[in-house]
């Protein structure tokens, strides 16, 4: 009786750890494309310069580092605002995230289509995006443009 009880506890317990490994996996990947999805967004607004959503997205501390420099959010929001830099496509060719507790690292390959200082540039970039979650809101923390040398290499 007592090997029945134990083993019947044991059952339960394999299916309850596998019911959590599996419903963890599937979070994983919905926090993925969520993402993902807000990623695509961040490069539409910037895009189309809608420094309001922006705002919201990027967090007070954030930080933003180009190929001319580096600096926080008010800075960046205004050259948007201005058009010092306008973003004007992002070319996706792959993208991958990695979650570490409630910090995702999103890495972009992309080639860039923007407007900087007057002049029409298209660059090869790996943007790499780091995204904390506080109060179950994502907010961007650091965008990073690292040029390629060679366009659509994908990163790992």
């Amino acid at each position: 009786m007592k090997l029945s009880i134990l083993s019947l506890f044991c059952i339960i317990m394999i299916a309850q750890w596998s019911h959590a490994q599996q419903r963890s996996i599937i979070d994983s990947k919905n926090t993925e494309q969520e993402i993902i999805s807000l990623s695509k967004k961040k490069w539409s607004w910037m895009a189309d310069k809608n420094v309001d959503s922006l705002n919201a997205l990027f967090d007070e501390k954030s930080v933003f580092v180009h190929m001319g420099g580096s600096w926080g959010k008010d800075p960046e929001i205004n050259t948007i605002k201005t058009g010092g830099i306008w973003y004007k496509k992002a070319d996706i060719h792959s993208v991958s995230v990695n979650i570490i507790g409630n910090t995702a690292i999103l890495l972009n390959n992309i080639t860039l289509l923007a407007v900087v200082g007057g002049n029409e540039v298209t660059n090869p970039f790996i943007a790499t995006e780091v995204y904390i979650k506080e109060n179950d809101k994502w907010k961007l923390g650091s965008l990073s443009f690292t040029r390629l040398l060679t366009p659509n290499n994908t990163p790992h």
